[in-house]
């Protein structure tokens, strides 16, 4: 028992505990245990830039799993690791390198590659330290990459088996096409917006004589590669014109008109649609099923090709200004519309994407999707919140095929290689020494694999999967993910199916999917890409890593999006410096102390924080396993700040305080001792580093908190009889001090208290603890009766079926406090009928801002508030 300083200051003891629990090794799980396994995976940071607040959420919810599951007695293991990030940390060096005068094309694949190594190895360890800020009880010795050995080998190995098994496959297709980082796009990887754009209508003349079909379209440009007409088979315009041909402007080439009922609208524009197969995903569709030929009219930076004609060379919307003029000039353009259009542009740099023709590879998706979507079926993947179990099921039963090339250089190179000499592709885990004509002449694909394809495979690759690893054999399938909604569909479900694709297990048993932090101004996700991300240590820094910690688990709500300002991590910097204060005063108060009594004096307030103790083990052990980690955070900061503080701690120093009466002064120590270092391990998980240090310094068995055990209830000690007794007492104490405050007694004058309780066990109740209401009502006197008489100017409280009244004379100047009463009543009358005219505007209505207004409202509902307040003081002032 030792004393702690007046002032908490977190960066001191956080960073003093860290390297201590790392020096024990307190984070290692063994490959080999009786202990029961947990296992997660993290979420793998992308090396992009360091870690932001949003970081935060996901990590903390982890740390809180894996530190009370360690309690708990489980061999716990939370893999760590980075993700090399595809295309994400491919344009953030590619940005660098412009910057710098540098084109990564000039510079060439190889220099590119090793620029990346040097980035990652540079942004690894910001972000490790800031994992390592925030408490993160990785399993460090694991620590893997995405793109190490034993992961790159698991990739090679997927997609060999994958291809073997015909469910990889290389084809034409249209794509997402991003044409800054010239490469692929899954869907998943297109961000949509509305707005407003021009809607065309172009006359296409027949070929065989007068006029012409009309067809309307928002990307003019793309009529270069239009190699059909299509109109709906039952739309009565258009009947007679299927199987006509029409004379493509400007380009002056024929195209059939074709009917198609999937794709046609005959509400849309003017019933026909320019075919486009290369530059659109409907028309590719209505292309493979009519048999006609497909036209590629772009590069791959977005320029126009040879098969553009004169417009060869030309950026696609500088060619959109150059045809228009040509179109308008040869009487084509018919006329322009304003219309609203859903632009997708690429996620990772903001560019408008191009639907393109492109050679790729994919990933068949249908027979890996049922498995996955039977797992989640039958119970045996849990989604949490179960809502998000719907859109899963909606995503995987209308998925479409997975493209997983990408025309980049930073990732796993797809282990495809061609032979030059004959045309001959191997697909194999390693490189060829020749093909089976002989030649050695053999050329590797350049494409490099979906960042999501190596992603996928990291519950079970950092386990060393494909081989049989005892660790493998220990924590497959994992415990628990967590991660945030917005990749349900990036990341978790191919987690799913690739895990029972691969090794025929499920990758985890629950999913926690937890909300985003929101960008305080815009509402919306925080993101690098974005730009308004905020460093996850500048909080640490200003409030201490705990408050943050806590703040963060606090503000966890089912929802999509969650809000963490400064005012709120700031209320539980409070709470830290409550738990601090409060343990000082304990430890300062601990001497001749026997944490083994024999037995003990137990009183009402006793028994009652036993009581309220045991029963907060039930309720957060059950939030914690049901993933309510809100509930937790608010079950804990209650009982520590509004019972054990405010209450139990205030009444404990009676016998505290009291020096002779030996028996009650060692009782009162055992019971505040006990409840304070059970709090402190139910605290740990959410507050590691605070917890820590005042627990060192209590008595206490063990190295570490950290390794403590879980307090488990005492059920015979939970009596909620016991604890509405104890209320009762407490209501009475608050009324009396609500009383005091209102009425404007000063502090240092005591009231007299009496109470009229007709109930017999109430009354006996009130009389045995009478002290309570004298030491923390401030009372000079306490009455107890089943029948009082109300004195003149007193002010009155109920409690239930108990009154309350506090003679005022003597305390406080009566007509004083009633003109001053009087004042604020009339104040408050003015100010109300102030707000009542202006909420009446209409004009005020229309033109404020909402927020406005909704402050108008609240001061209105506060002000009437006060006037009710005041008027029953003056009131009870007046008898």
């Amino acid at each position: 028992m030792t004393e702690i300083p007046k002032i908490y200051e977190p960066k001191n003891v956080e960073q003093k505990w860290y390297s201590f629990w790392m020096e024990k090794g307190y984070f290692h799980a063994e490959d080999v245990s009786d202990k029961p396994p947990y296992s997660i995976v993290i979420p793998p940071p992308n090396i992009t830039g360091p870690l932001h607040k949003g970081h935060a959420v996901p990590m903390t919810i982890q740390d809180i799993l894996i530190r009370w599951k360690r309690m708990q007695g489980y061999n716990t293991l939370w893999m760590p690791g980075t993700d090399h990030a595809g295309i994400s940390a491919n344009a953030v060096v590619d940005r660098q390198l412009r910057q710098q005068g540098i084109d990564r094309f000039q510079l060439g694949r190889e220099k590119f590659i090793e620029k990346m190594w040097e980035w990652k190895h540079y942004i690894h360890k910001i972000i490790i330290n800031g994992l390592h800020r925030l408490g993160c009880s990785c399993d460090w010795e694991r620590e893997r990459f995405t793109m190490d050995e034993g992961l790159s080998k698991a990739v090679t190995e997927t997609f060999v088996r994958l291809y073997n098994k015909g469910l990889i496959y290389r084809s034409q297709y249209i794509v997402n096409w991003c044409p800054r980082d010239r490469t692929t796009l899954s869907n998943l990887e297109v961000d949509y917006k509305e707005q407003k754009t021009s809607l065309y209508y172009v006359k296409y003349p027949f070929v065989d004589g007068e006029g012409g079909i009309v067809v309307a379209t928002t990307r003019p440009e793309t009529m270069l590669g239009d190699t059909a007409v299509a109109v709906h088979p039952s739309d009565e315009r258009y009947k007679s014109y299927i199987g006509k041909k029409v004379i493509l402007p400007i380009v002056n080439r024929e195209i059939p008109i074709i009917a198609d009922a999937l794709h046609v609208d005959p509400e849309f524009g003017t019933g026909a649609v320019k075919i486009t197969p290369g530059h659109d995903f409907n028309d590719f569709e209505v292309a493979q099923r009519h048999n006609i030929p497909s036209l590629n009219i772009m590069n791959e930076d977005a320029t126009m090709n040879e098969n553009a004609g004169k417009f060869n060379g030309m950026d696609r919307f500088e060619c959109r200004k150059a045809l228009l003029k040509e179109l308008e000039e040869g009487g084509y353009l018919v006329k322009i519309e304003e219309h609203d259009y859903m632009l997708g542009k690429c996620s990772k740099c903001d560019t408008i994407v191009e639907p393109r023709l492109s050679l790729q590879w994919f990933v068949k998706m249908k027979p890996l999707a049922e498995p996955a979507i039977k797992a989640v079926e039958s119970g045996e993947i849990r989604i949490i919140p179960e809502s998000w179990t719907k859109i899963y099921y909606e995503w995987m039963y209308n998925i479409r095929d997975w493209p997983i090339s990408r025309q980049i250089w930073w990732g796993h190179q797809i282990p495809v290689w061609y032979c030059k000499d004959c045309d001959e592709m191997i697909v194999a885990t390693s490189a060829p020494e020749k093909c089976k004509c002989g030649s050695t002449n053999l050329e590797q694909d350049p494409d490099v694999l979906d960042t999501w394809f190596s992603s996928g495979l990291w519950p079970f690759s950092t386990l060393g999967w494909p081989e049989e690893t005892q660790a493998y054999k220990t924590f497959y399938p994992t415990s628990t993910l967590v991660t945030a909604w917005d990749i349900l569909f990036f990341w978790v479900a191919r987690m799913i199916f690739q895990g029972i694709g691969c090794t025929g297990k499920k990758p985890f048993s629950d999913v926690y999917l937890h909300p985003l932090i929101a960008d305080p101004e815009s509402g919306t996700k925080m993101s690098k890409s974005k730009g308004n991300v905020q460093d996850l240590l500048d909080d640490i820094e200003k409030f201490g890593t705990d408050a943050f910690r806590f703040a963060i688990a606090a503000s966890i709500i089912p929802s999509s999006y969650m809000m963490l300002p400064d005012s709120r991590i700031q209320g539980y910097r409070n709470f830290a410096n409550k738990l601090w204060n409060a343990s000082r005063f304990v430890l300062m108060n601990l001497d001749g102390m026997d944490t083994n009594p024999s037995s003990l004096k137990l009183e009402l307030c006793d028994r009652w924080i036993l009581s309220r103790y045991n029963s907060v083990i039930q309720e957060v052990t059950d939030a914690l396993s049901t993933y309510r980690f809100n509930d937790s955070a608010q079950i804990l900061y209650d009982f520590v700040w509004h019972e054990f503080c405010d209450w139990y701690l205030e009444l404990a120093k009676i016998r505290i305080y009291d020096k002779e009466d030996v028996y009650g002064r060692q009782s009162a120590q055992y019971i505040v001792w006990k409840v304070l270092e059970g709090t402190l391990r139910l605290l740990h998980p959410i507050m590691p580093f605070i917890t820590e240090e005042i627990w060192q310094h209590l008595p206490h068995e063990g190295e570490s908190i950290m390794i403590a055990p879980w307090p488990k209830a005492e059920v015979n000690m939970i009596d909620k009889s016991l604890e509405k007794d104890m209320t009762i007492i407490m209501d009475i104490i608050r009324s009396v001090r609500n009383i005091l405050s209102e009425m404007n007694v000063p502090p240092s004058k005591k009231a007299e208290v009496l109470i009229q309780a007709s109930d017999g066990n109430i009354n006996g109740l009130l009389i045995e603890n009478l002290n309570y209401i004298y030491r923390l009502a401030n009372a000079s006197k306490v009455i107890v009766e089943p029948v009082i008489q109300k004195p003149s100017s007193s002010a009155t409280a109920v409690v239930g079926e108990i009154e309350i009244y506090v003679p005022l004379a003597g305390l406080i100047d009566v007509e004083k406090e009633k003109d001053r009463l009087t004042k604020s009543l009339e104040k408050a009358i003015a100010d109300l009928e102030r707000i009542n005219v202006r909420l009446s505007d209409e004009s005020f209505l229309s033109k404020a801002p909402e927020n406005i207004i909704n402050k108008e409202r609240e001061r209105k509902a506060d002000i009437e508030a006060l006037k009710i307040k005041l008027e029953k003081n003056l009131e009870m002032l007046g008898d």
